[in-house]
């Protein structure tokens, strides 16, 4: 465990997680890499799907590389480098889900208000453990 610039103990996803702490996601590029590698043979066959698939891959990767996801003791917070760019209160949920087990790709939850939908560019086992400790689904 350490303390980062913004002052929260975190716990890395190589360690179980708990409800007290905030636990900061590690990123994965799995799904960039996915886009990115498929894009090859299509820009081949199809150059503007291939281009597309490329663009949109880069993308991701580039949010890979710049958010970053913290579950709070009350909250999940969005930072953008060091900057909170979005809070999502617990008691606001109302239900979440991950998408495809096998292969995460997809998270969904839906708050009082709204429904958000975020490509899994974090580690899906960690997201999965700080979900069912914080937020348990109805």
């Amino acid at each position: 465990m350490f303390t980062n610039k913004a002052g929260f103990k975190t716990v890395t996803s190589s360690f179980a997680p708990n409800s007290t702490s905030t636990v900061e996601l590690k990123p994965s590029y799995n799904i960039p890499i996915v886009l990115v590698i498929t894009a090859i043979p299509l820009l081949l066959v199809q150059p503007w799907i291939g281009f597309v698939f490329t663009l949109f891959g880069l993308f991701l990767m580039f949010q890979a590389l710049t958010l970053r996801l913290q579950f709070t003791v009350t909250d999940l917070d969005i930072y953008r480098s060091e900057k909170l760019i979005r809070r999502f209160p617990y008691q606001e949920w109302q239900n979440w889900r991950i998408f495809w087990n096998g292969v995460p790709i997809l998270f969904y939850f839906k708050e009082i208000k709204s429904i958000h939908f975020l490509p899994i560019l974090f580690d899906p086992n960690t997201l999965r453990t700080c979900l069912e400790q914080r937020c348990p689904r109805i």
